[in-house]
């Protein structure tokens, strides 16, 4: 399970924290460190703060985009000392209601908890890539924590987590099947493009409608199953308005 759980670090601004990110998750068990455009990287710093974690650190993949490091997970959780936009409130999770989620569904499929950049965090575009948000219970007059110890806290309660599914028998635990990350971007683009067919949303200025849209869905986490019928729906609702549309030109005709 833990082979399936990745890490992702954005836009990283000191290389150390890279390293010592590679060693917070050695010491949990977790290997998989993902990197999407860091500042400086490979660095000397980063292999320093890494000591004995050097086998993560070498085996860490770089990405030019959040996009393509999720793009095979079936679930991405996002990091946050508070939610960016306000309008917007997504799911909430504590640490270990965290833990539990990856360890379950890694089962099955590869999952992420992503951190953002050390001074800005996640940015309200970044959060909407993710099925949900968590956020360490700290002291809340000061409840900023270094990005390293926050991944060790978060690994902490993921190796906690796994622990206590390890005791479990899993032969009688069937999870539904869910999409992934890529099949989830597919399917806001059919939506969009449908919306735009039938004049739901202009293309060009489609207001907030497709943030929405995004939350909604991303709260409520369709199955594989559930998403293919959308997609059909979608299919057949472009079909009609197709149709609808070549009767009248050929009846102005």
């Amino acid at each position: 399970m833990l082979s399936n759980i990745r890490i992702i670090l954005i836009n990283t601004f000191h290389p150390g924290n890279i390293g010592s990110a590679a060693r917070a998750m050695k010491t949990m068990g977790l290997s998989d460190l993902c990197l999407v455009t860091p500042q400086r990287f490979p660095d000397p710093d980063a292999d320093a703060m890494a000591a004995g974690a050097q086998d993560v650190l070498a085996a860490a993949r770089v990405f030019q985009t959040l996009d393509e490091a999720i793009a095979d997970c079936s679930m991405v959780i996002g990091t946050s000392a508070r939610t960016r936009n306000p309008t917007f409130t997504r799911p909430m999770l504590t640490a270990e209601d965290c833990a539990d989620k990856l360890v379950a569904e890694a089962i099955h499929h590869p999952v992420a908890l992503v951190f953002g950049q050390e001074t800005m965090g996640l940015t309200n575009q970044e959060l909407e890539k993710c099925h949900y948000h968590v956020s360490i219970d700290a002291n809340p007059e000061y409840p900023v924590l270094n990005v390293a110890s926050a991944i060790q806290i978060l690994c902490y309660d993921i190796r906690r987590a796994e622990l206590r599914k390890s005791q479990q028998d899993f032969s009688d635990n069937e999870t539904e099947e869910y999409p992934l990350a890529r099949e989830l971007e597919y399917f806001y683009e059919h939506l969009e493009e449908t919306l735009s067919d039938i004049n739901f949303i202009i293309k060009q200025h489609p207001g907030l409608v497709m943030t929405r849209l995004r939350r909604l869905f991303n709260r409520a986490r369709p199955e594989a199953k559930e998403l293919n019928m959308l997609r059909g729906i979608l299919a057949a609702v472009q079909k009609s308005a197709n149709r609808k549309n070549t009767s009248s030109t050929k009846d102005s005709g």
